[in-house]
């Protein structure tokens, strides 16, 4: 069924827990790592505090990459940093916009490439990485490409704000 239960590998293997959507025959599933990382616990005192850093991110696509000028494309742009968060100081957002085959693109913010020298490829790559690797509080290090120059910045995580 789509409401709940196991989602299994041709081998046997748990590798999600089916979640309603919320509409008709659709349904998603939590990935098995995810639900050992967070029903414990849920089980214990009834919430789990994910990983933040307060940015707002998109994969660097080829048109990105013409934009701001990398070859070859990589890496998340950093499009915006929440004022108060965790990477506020730390990491640029993006302040200009440029049109790149009819799309418009912001550009001028900080390319992420890497977490604790994970590379980043994808927003998944990096949703991943914090909800599997870290707890707020925790220390990471990110590989930033910035006016052209690659750095090391630091950043302690918070917690996600509710929704």
């Amino acid at each position: 069924g789509n409401s709940g239960g196991p989602l299994v590998s041709l081998d046997g293997e748990v590798v999600a827990v089916i979640n309603s959507g919320g509409g008709e025959n659709i349904a998603f599933g939590i990935s098995a790592a995810l639900a050992r990382r967070v029903v414990p616990a849920l089980v214990e005192d009834g919430s789990f505090e994910h990983s933040f850093m307060g940015v707002i991110i998109r994969a660097v696509t080829p048109d990105v990459a013409r934009a701001i000028g990398i070859d070859p494309p990589r890496g998340l742009l950093v499009t915006r940093v929440l004022e108060d968060g965790p990477a506020d100081g730390t990491l640029r957002g993006g302040t200009d916009e440029r049109v790149v085959d009819g799309t418009e693109v912001r550009v001028g913010g900080d390319v992420l490439l890497a977490i604790d020298g994970e590379p980043l490829a994808t927003n998944e790559d990096l949703g991943s990485y914090l909800a599997l690797q870290t707890r707020p509080g925790d220390e990471v290090e990110l590989t930033v490409l910035r006016e052209g120059s690659e750095l090391t910045l630091d950043v302690e995580l918070g917690t996600r704000p509710e929704a």
